[in-house]
């Protein structure tokens, strides 16, 4: 039997933890974790390359306020 697959709908880049969370059409979540700043900087090249832009989206950065 036909087995439909999942496909991606939604990627947020989290620069600040170097993570790439990725979103299917069915509701699946996928974590990607890059432990080197090379590595973090490839996954997102090549996520630029083949996604658009109402796909890639951008977690805001965690900023300290100062007391």
């Amino acid at each position: 039997m036909f087995q439909e697959e999942d496909y991606l709908t939604r990627c947020v880049v989290d620069t600040s933890a170097r993570r790439f969370i990725l979103y299917s059409h069915q509701g699946d979540e996928k974590i990607v974790d890059c432990e080197r700043i090379e590595e973090f900087i490839s996954v997102l090249e090549f996520c630029r390359s083949v996604l658009d832009e109402e796909t890639l989206i951008y977690a805001s950065p965690l900023v300290a306020t100062a007391n």
